[in-house]
């Protein structure tokens, strides 16, 4: 189980492995965002990004996935208060695999929920190739460990 603690700024952290797909592409867009160039192969070969791309709320949702995978799913997360910064970089395309890395920017406590911190991360979205997709920096929620809170350590 990963608690606040554990967060410590400087900690990078790499994973992925998600495969994009045309299909998925287009179901994602057929039900969230469904502009031609996300739904539609003629229309998206006649755009500007000649040819489909994914939504950049699925590139968002794929990260997400990532991160549940990796790190969420195992530790104390009590949700998150919001995302600071979301930038699409480059259009994500079926075959490609993507990675994530990500980096602890900021850690804080806050003096009204002790058993409760705060953790300031950057994610960048890259291809298999390394081309950057997506960026975005958000906060998320973390119980403290109760063995060390009790201790007096992790500050």
């Amino acid at each position: 189980m990963r608690y606040w603690e554990d967060f410590t700024i400087g900690l990078v952290m790499e994973f992925g492995g998600y495969k994009t797909t045309e299909e998925e592409i287009i179901e994602f867009a057929s039900e969230f965002d469904p502009q031609p160039f996300h739904v539609d192969r003629e229309a998206a070969r006649e755009h500007y990004f000649g040819g489909i791309i994914a939504s950049g709320w699925h590139t968002g949702a794929m990260c997400m996935r990532m991160m549940v995978d990796h790190y969420l799913k195992d530790s104390a997360s009590m949700g998150s208060p919001g995302i600071e910064q979301l930038r699409w970089k480059k259009p994500v395309r079926p075959g490609e695999t993507l990675h994530v890395i990500a980096e602890v920017l900021d850690r804080s406590l806050p003096k009204s929920r002790p058993e409760l911190g705060f953790v300031k991360l950057s994610h960048t979205v890259k291809n298999q190739d390394g081309e950057i997709k997506m960026t975005m920096v958000s906060s998320g929620m973390f119980l403290r460990d109760p063995a060390r809170l009790q201790e007096g350590a992790g500050q």
